[in-house]
């Protein structure tokens, strides 16, 4: 979907996300909202601008996904959001938790706007109408799933709705946006959606990806017998692992391989539609050192000088967790990098301890790379299928499924392991494979895990959830509507 022109907002904004004075302003072209929903090539760009929608609130994922856990930390005293995420101290001002509300809610409400006009829409003009029906519920799936893991319980709108309907519209149970949303869409989205694309169709969602997510929805629900089905449907859809785990992250190369399933697109050329992820993760000359900076720009491409965060750092933990043999080790957590001359650069002696090269990319502009964000690899697939399938009894099969994975790293598999064991060495496998993707923290919260394991750096019972953002609460103002989550007030 990368080579697909990307259009600007024309849609209405949700509810708490928006002033009434923006929503009441007419397009700029002041083509009417319905004038615009005519031609399959109008409900296709419109769903282009869903698309968009993920940009901002992806940009930041890594942060609850992966800093709130225990895998990775912020090594330096500069970002204090991020001081603030990985200390369990964030604030309901921070801009994390707005951006990510208003982005998924914007998103919503232009996938609620199409949803609301394609339904009367001819067929025989709209070619592709179940397509588009299909890539709208599985997006508006996506964003609410997030929500959900981030926020607890929600408004839950499925139509467009006006100001004043929004000002009474509280807070509904996750297990019914679940039921009622999530699963609902995602069960339509994989009846609707092909196979797989081609041309400058391929990025949007595929069947696969219905079906993937679907599963990762029932897995973080418990459901283990629907999670096994849905998975192991994703099997036969021909997706496979790459031979070469560092391909994953090589942005020279191809991002659709036979690994990739679903990605959040960006798109590098100097119009603002790349990622910060290479500039986020970029070691700071404080942290790395000027030689080993100096060497990963030469090696990577990256900007000389470009502004560095060197943020995502992993843990001490994680880093000893890692075989000495595992193939994965260099890329997920180093601690120096194998120069131009054959000479190994560490890291200083002072500031970080590790970092990560997942996503070292070549750069022309700062924050303007071309890595992707995954959401969901096929990796991630085959050890979320070998822990339904754990869970549901059948441990022998399961590790047949783990060991895809283990082999792919260089390692044995493993042979004789009793459930609880093979459990424990699931959970390892998802944390050396998927590290820095988005997955530890509600890996820690789905398994019930998360207090035992965070509670030692800062964790409360009731921060499985992260707080509503102040400006949210206070448009409304009405705790009875809409309150504070508990233990935040």
């Amino acid at each position: 979907m990368k080579g697909i022109s990307l259009i600007l907002g024309f849609f209405l904004c949700l509810m708490t996300s928006c002033n009434k004075d923006f929503i009441e302003l007419n397009p700029v072209s002041t083509v009417s909202v319905d004038a615009l929903y005519k031609t399959d090539k109008d409900f296709q760009d419109a769903v282009v601008g869903v698309y968009n929608g993920f940009r901002v609130p992806y940009q930041n994922f890594w942060q609850f996904g992966d800093l709130r856990g225990d895998d990775a930390k912020h090594d330096l005293a500069n970002g204090l959001e991020s001081i603030r995420v990985d200390n369990f101290l964030t604030d309901f001002n921070d801009n994390i938790l707005v951006s990510s509300w208003r982005g998924y809610y914007k998103a919503i409400s232009n996938a609620n706007l199409i949803l609301a006009r394609i339904g009367n829409a001819d067929a025989n003009i709209v070619k592709n109408k179940d397509r588009h029906i299909g890539e709208t519920k599985f997006l508006r799936a996506l964003a609410y799933f997030n929500l959900v893991r981030i926020f607890g319980d929600l408004p839950m709108v499925t139509t467009p709705i006006t100001i004043e309907e929004a000002y009474k519209t509280g807070r509904e149970k996750a297990d019914k946006i679940y039921e009622e949303i999530i699963i609902k869409d995602l069960l339509d989205a994989e009846t609707k959606l092909p196979v797989k694309y081609t041309g400058t169709d391929v990025g949007r969602a595929t069947r696969g990806a219905a079906k993937a997510l679907l599963g990762k929805v029932y897995l973080t629900r418990k459901d283990f017998a629907k999670a096994e089905e849905k998975l192991k449907e994703v099997t036969t859809l021909g997706y496979s692992l790459l031979k070469n785990y560092n391909d994953l992250f090589d942005y020279t190369k191809d991002e659709h391989h036979s690994e990739y399933i679903y990605d959040i697109e960006y798109i590098a050329g100097g119009l603002g539609l790349g990622s910060t992820f290479t500039n986020t993760f970029t070691l700071e000359f404080q942290s790395g050192g000027k030689p080993l900076v100096d060497e990963l720009t030469r090696i990577y491409g990256i900007l000389p000088g470009a502004t560095a965060a060197s943020g995502g750092n992993p843990t001490a933990a994680l880093f000893d967790a890692f075989d000495p043999k595992d193939l994965r080790k260099d890329v997920s957590v180093a601690k120096g990098v194998m120069g131009l001359d054959g000479k190994f650069v560490p890291l200083s002696t002072t500031g970080v301890t590790s970092f990560s090269k997942k996503y070292m990319a070549p750069l022309k502009a700062n924050n303007d790379s071309p890595a992707n964000w995954k959401v969901i690899r096929y990796a991630d697939v085959l050890l979320m299928l070998a822990e339904a399938m754990n869970e549901n009894g059948k441990t022998t099969e399961a590790l047949t499924y783990l060991n895809q994975v283990r082999q792919r790293a260089g390692l044995a598999g493993y042979t004789g392991l009793s459930k609880e064991e093979t459990r424990e060495k699931i959970y390892l496998e998802r944390r050396l494979e998927l590290y820095l993707e988005g997955h530890r923290w509600f890996d820690l919260v789905r398994t019930g895990r998360a207090l035992a394991v965070m509670a030692p750096f800062g964790m409360k019972p009731h921060m499985t959830v992260f707080p509503i953002p102040l400006s949210e609460l206070e448009i409304i103002n009405n705790r009875n509507v809409f309150a504070q989550n508990p233990g935040y007030e």
